[in-house]
Parts: structure tokens; sequence; C-alpha cells
């Protein structure tokens, strides 16, 4: 079964929480503390794999979790860190966040990786805390959380040259003539379900793999037929090969057929109009064919054409000189975010405006919440299990200037402050 998109939940390991441990062994007076760091929580990461041409596994599993990092341990030990999962894709494979929509990543080479959840880290254990004015904390730090999201993994098949045109044109013949690929072909339409890729030889020496691709109709681009789901494994072709039915077989008419097919590309993202087109006039031997290849060139008299029998391996030497020529000098198209319009070179990085540390909400009746990325993070590093964890938590409120702001916004003596669902009273 071909499968070229799935949705997943991905979850990083969590990082392992800091100890609070104390050396004591005989002969060493004053120890002090020895707690050591939790472990980092384990990355869920994709890599390509050229071993795969589907994403059939993705499609039976649908939660991928990485191992939470091991807690630390005394005389300062590090706890384990958590076990990566490495998730196998084929190469032309994309990942996106299901949220946004932006491209997380857009893996094109053998072996390449990307990053798309991140372990969390592990908390420091007391040992780290030590000072000249504490010289015996007996509070840690807890381990981070991990990145946490649910993304869209689309397959877009790499391919140089891609095959389109109306259904039953020939676009699957012509592939089992020039290369070693044997698509399924009869006569009925949508006979290709899924993309067939081939490897042709040019007689020159040169080689280049082929698509063929479901067979388009009117208003493909918009979700009809099979087009929209496969137009986008054209996306990365640099090619574009236009399969058309000179001889008329199914009663359609051929300068038709050629302005439809070009509409829907130009409807469809990702500038597909912009690619080199090689025009092929098939079905050459069919009674008619000659009389409508005389007026597609009156209709369109700048638009090379190559004429064709497919099934009698006619004509297509000059396409395969033609379509190596082309790609020499056509340098690959870049996959786009439809969102955000940016570029992708392998992991897509953006640029955000920097967040607050927090932000107050006043919920009325003298009670306020907290929100943000730092105030968050910083409680839920937070050990509230002694008055020294407490204290440095409220100190470290402080630099943050949550204390200051709270009173600006109107927070009075014994108001609720709620963060994290946890309730705080506020005192002066």
């Amino acid at each position: 079964m071909f499968v070229d998109r799935v949705k997943i939940h991905c979850k990083a390991g969590k990082g392992g929480d800091g100890i609070v441990a104390f050396r004591r062994e005989k002969y060493v007076p004053l120890g002090g503390p020895s707690g050591g760091d939790g472990g980092k929580g384990g990355s869920v990461i994709f890599e390509t794999d050229t071993g795969k041409f589907t994403l059939l596994d993705l499609r039976y599993s649908k939660k991928v979790v990485a191992q939470d990092g091991e807690k630390g341990k005394p005389k300062k030990m590090h706890g384990a860190n958590g076990k990566d999962v490495t998730v196998k894709v084929p190469l032309g494979t994309i990942i996106k966040d299901e949220k946004s929509g932006a491209i997380l990543a857009d893996l094109t080479r053998n072996g390449q990786k990307a990053i798309i959840c991140a372990g969390g880290k592990g908390g420091r254990g007391n040992f780290h805390f030590k000072s000249s004015v504490n010289s015996a904390p007996e509070y840690c730090e807890m381990g981070e959380f991990g990145d946490e999201k649910d993304v869209i993994v689309e397959l877009k098949v790499l391919a140089d040259v891609g095959l389109v045109g109306f259904p039953s044109v020939g676009k699957s013949t012509l592939l089992s003539v020039v290369s070693a690929a044997r698509p399924e072909i009869a006569e009925y339409h949508f006979t290709t379900l899924k993309p067939n890729l081939g490897m042709v030889q040019v007689p020159d020496g040169r080689s280049f793999v082929m698509a063929d691709l479901p067979g388009l109709i009117e208003g493909a681009s918009q979700g009809k037929g099979l087009g929209y789901e496969f137009l986008r494994h054209i996306e990365r072709c640099r090619v574009i090969l236009h399969v058309i039915d000179m001889g008329a077989n199914d009663g359609r008419d051929p300068v038709e057929d050629y302005r439809i097919i070009n509409k829907e590309l130009e409807n469809y993202q990702y500038r597909l109009l912009e690619r080199p087109q090689i025009v092929v006039a098939n079905k050459m031997d069919l009674e008619g064919a000659s009389e409508n290849l005389k007026r597609f060139k009156e209709a369109y008299p700048d638009v090379e054409v190559f004429e064709t029998t497919t099934i009698i391996d006619e004509g297509l030497e000059p396409v395969l000189y033609r379509a190596a020529d082309l790609l020499d000098q056509t340098d690959p198209f870049p996959i786009f975010d439809e969102n955000h319009k940016e570029e992708t070179q392998g992991v897509l990085y953006k640029f955000e405006e920097p967040k607050p540390a927090f932000e107050i909400k006043n919920l009325g009746n003298g009670r306020w919440e907290l929100t943000g990325d730092e105030i968050e993070k910083a409680f839920h590093a937070t050990q509230f299990n002694s008055e020294e964890a407490d204290q440095r938590f409220a100190r470290k409120m402080r630099i943050m200037g949550v204390d200051q702001a709270l009173r600006d916004a109107g927070c009075q003596d014994g108001d609720i402050i709620i963060l994290c669902n946890v309730e705080f009273a506020f005192v002066e």
C-alpha cells in the first residue's frame, strides 16, 4: 500500500530530576552536597532511509514517544540520558507542524536527520547550589519537559521528470518503455493509483528519475479526482513531461486538454508552470491524430512538440535527449512553506519575536493568573518540598519582576495568584 501522508503525535522524553544528597563517609568530615544531575530526555529524530518508499509504517504508529532521562544519583553521579527515537522515512519527506502549518524539516539527502522534538534538559542536583553562604543546600532542580507536538508527515517523491496529463493518455506506457518500471496498464481511467518511479537511461550515458503520476482532470487543483492528492509529488520535479492523446481516443479535444492541464498546474501552489515543459503528442498512429496535431500547432505555435507512439517505442529517443538537456540547464526548485513563504534548506528556522517572560491576567474577585514560557519553566524546575526551595523560587520571581508587576496591575495583599493550576497567596 502506498501511503504518502500521515499525522502522528511526537513526544520527547522529560529530563531526569536532580537529587538532594550529601557525602557521608568515614574520615571525610563535612563531606558536603553530592547530589547528581538528571539525565537528558530522549529526542524524536526523523532520518531518511533509501530502503523506504512509503510512509506505511507510520500509518500504524500514531504515537512516537522517546524515553525519559533518569534521576541523578549520589556522589555527583549523572543520571542516564533517555534513548532517542529515530523514525526512518523515505527521501523527499517533509514534516510540518499541524498547529502552525510551518515546515519543520525537508529531508532530501540520504542519511539526513532532523530533530523534531528535543528532549528536556536534566535538572541540577544540590551540588550545584553550594555557595559560601549556603554550604549545605537542601534543594535541587526538576527536569524540563520535552517537546510535544502533532506533526503532518508528507512524502513528495524525488524525481527529475514528472509525467502529467489526462487519464489514459499513455503516461504509464511511456514509463514502462523507457525504464524498467512496471506500472499497471489497462484500458480504463485512473489505472495508476500511486506514483511510479523509473530510472531512465539516455543513449549518450546520462540518466534521470522519471515519475508517472495519476491522471489529472479539470478541477484537480481544487480536489477533484486523484490529482490533488498526488500533485504534491511533482513539486520537486525540475522538468514536466506533458503527455497528450493526439488521437483523441476518448473523444476529448487535445487542444483543450493542454489548456486544462496547464490551468490546473497554474492554480496549484509551488510555481509548477515555471518548470520547463516538454509536450509529447502521443498515439500518433490513430486516425485523426495528424489533423489534431496540425490544429494544436496552430493554437500553440511556440510550443515544441514531440510526436510519439509509446506502445511501439516510436519517437521517444528525442524526448529523452531533450529531457536530459533541460535537466542540465535547470536548477532544483525550492519547496516553500505555503503559510510563511520561506524557503526550506534541510531544517527550517524562523525568526520569532521574543516572548515576554510572563503575562498577568486579572480574573476578578482578587484572583490573578500568571502565564508565560519562562515563568512556567521556573515553576516546573522547582521541587516544592523544602522551605529553601520555596524561598529560592520566591527570589527568582522577584528578580524577574513578577512581584512589582503584580502590584502595578493592582494586586493586593491576600489575593490569589494562579500559576500552572497551582494557587499561591500574594503576601506583602
